[in-house]
């Protein structure tokens, strides 16, 4: 079965670009462009991992993860930040909102799959 990633992401391109290795790549993606409705796609959807953008219209990223992990629904779904916010401390405060991860824009398209890999649940049973 496929595994499904939700792309809470506001800027076309990237969320082009996400979708378009994640798909070739055999995931199933879901997709929201603002914090808001990147939360209600979460509960409707319940995918594998969440690749959430920190700068986001309605409500920014570090909310959505705290508000994620509020939830009993998506508490367990791991939540990477994907995001061009790299000065000092920016990591901490992801993972201190409930992020499991974290990811540097601009994405390196050669490397951007296995840092995502990293954080999706192995497979139950099988070879991860």
């Amino acid at each position: 079965m496929k595994k499904k990633i939700l792309v809470i992401e506001d800027n076309e391109q990237n969320l082009y670009l996400i979708r378009y290795i994640l798909e070739k790549n055999g995931y199933e993606v879901a997709a929201a462009t603002d914090g808001m409705a990147g939360i209600e796609t979460a509960a409707a959807v319940r995918p594998d991992l969440i690749l959430l953008d920190i700068q986001l219209p309605v409500m920014d990223g570090y909310t959505v993860a705290r508000r994620l992990r509020e939830d009993p629904r998506t508490a367990p779904i791991p939540i990477v930040a994907v995001t061009s916010y790299a000065m000092a401390g920016d990591r901490e405060k992801a993972l201190a909102s409930g992020c499991t991860g974290y990811i540097e824009k601009p994405i390196d398209p050669e490397t951007f799959l296995a840092q995502v890999e990293a954080h999706l649940p192995p497979v139950g049973g099988g070879d991860a």
